[in-house]
């Protein structure tokens, strides 16, 4: 079919106390090669991670965030890692990691518009 281009994704997770598992969905990140897209959309609400994470620091959590953002668009501030091409900063964005900010398994599939089909997951998967 015409205009469908293949397109991953992952959903963004705050995960305050690692030994336990539990998370909060913050965002996701979309990549889609056939339109040279990668972007994410992310926002922490506050009163749903102050009544999840307790005395986890909101602040911090959005300093990675906004880091995870400036990673996507290729920001010259924003390190090494932003300056890979656009593949090579999705797969570092996703990787597994055990840490306060991380992803959920890359999912694949088929858009017509990446931007529009990151605004949907987004409010599918977070709000």
């Amino acid at each position: 079919m015409q205009g469908n281009n293949l397109f991953e994704y992952a959903v963004i997770r705050v995960v305050p106390q690692v030994e336990r598992e539990e998370f909060l969905n913050v965002g996701v990140i979309l990549f889609c090669p056939s339109q040279k897209f990668l972007q994410c959309q992310c926002a922490l609400d506050e009163s749903r991670f102050n009544a999840f994470a307790g005395k986890s620091d909101a602040e911090d959590i959005k300093a990675h965030l906004h880091a995870f953002a400036e990673i996507c668009r290729g920001s010259k501030d924003s390190g090494p890692i932003a300056k890979l091409d656009p593949a090579s900063r999705f797969r570092w964005l996703t990787a597994t990691r055990s840490t306060v900010v991380q992803t959920s398994k890359v999912h694949p599939g088929l858009c017509a518009d990446p931007a529009e089909t990151l605004n949907k997951l987004y409010g599918e998967q977070v709000l």
